[in-house]
């Protein structure tokens, strides 16, 4: 049976809907180097924002490109999927299932890569975990088949100086019943307790599982409206750049609106295409 490796995040994806053009033209104004736009075998379509070891997913559909199997990415509108990296072989899910927390059954696609060379297809494996335990959005690890065609060189410069994920946000309002699966996937040595939740350490990264009301103090005004009936939800991104004057200057250039705070600058969700967004060193 495969092992569970230590937790690091993958990507992240913000579900667009059918505004994958408004949402490319809303992120490159907030400072970041998209790849051109990619069609999924399963019917969805994206642009990435790559990283050094994770990136950003823009993820929508064309009507025209539309699927049977398209639902299978259907997710709140916003800040919509969290994607660790897994195992290396097809046994990965068994062994979660072994840890006592529900997945789906994995599915392998793929999408063409236009590069000068000639086109190549990035393949996939994906295993989401059940959604009574993925904060209600998308939970799931993601396998690489081919790498070298998601992290290159040429897509990994972005004008606001981001080198990858800090922080992934969770309202909730019982952060211990929302982390209970990741314990039991990861062990209780990768948290650790938060003012008003935890932390489940990830690599560099941090997922932070907060109450509402721990939520609106680390995110402040930048936070998006908490759904009504109390619902979890995933609600704000933190990205490491390598300069925050860097940052800075791209948002500035893109006239998007900001807050500076101590070592962060925030984006509010109404510029970001409904999350919080953050620029930290």
């Amino acid at each position: 049976m495969s092992a569970i490796p230590a937790p690091r995040f993958d990507h992240v994806v913000v579900y667009v809907e059918d505004q994958l053009d408004a949402s490319a033209e809303t992120y490159a104004r907030l400072g970041f180097h998209l790849t051109e736009r990619g069609h999924h075998t399963l019917g969805s379509s994206n642009h990435l924002a790559i990283f050094g070891t994770d990136y950003l997913e823009l993820l929508g559909y064309e009507p025209a490109r539309i699927t049977k199997d398209s639902v299978l990415w259907n997710m709140p509108k916003g800040l919509g999927g969290l994607v660790f990296k897994p195992g290396p072989d097809a046994g990965f899910r068994d062994a979660i299932v072994a840890r006592g927390v529900p997945a789906e059954p994995s599915r392998e696609f793929s999408r063409p890569v236009e590069l000068p060379e000639g086109t190549r297809d990035a393949s996939f494996r994906v295993t989401h975990l059940a959604p009574e335990v993925a904060f209600n959005g998308r939970v799931f690890f993601c396998h690489h088949f081919t790498p070298e065609l998601v992290w290159r060189p040429e897509w990994q410069k972005h004008a606001n100086g981001v080198t990858g994920i800090a922080e992934f946000i969770v309202a909730t309002a019982e952060p211990e019943r929302a982390a209970a699966p990741y314990r039991k996937l990861y062990g209780d040595a990768a948290f650790s307790t938060v003012d008003g939740g935890v932390a489940l350490q990830a690599d560099r990264g941090r997922l932070l599982i907060l109450t509402p009301d721990a939520a609106r103090r680390h995110l402040g005004d930048a936070l998006p409206p908490l759904p009504a009936d109390g619902r979890d939800a995933m609600v704000g991104l933190v990205l490491r750049t390598s300069s925050l004057a860097q940052a800075r200057a791209a948002l500035q250039a893109g006239g998007v609106p900001v807050r500076e705070e101590a070592g962060r600058l925030m984006v509010s969700a109404a510029d970001s295409f409904g999350l919080a967004l953050g620029f930290t060193e």
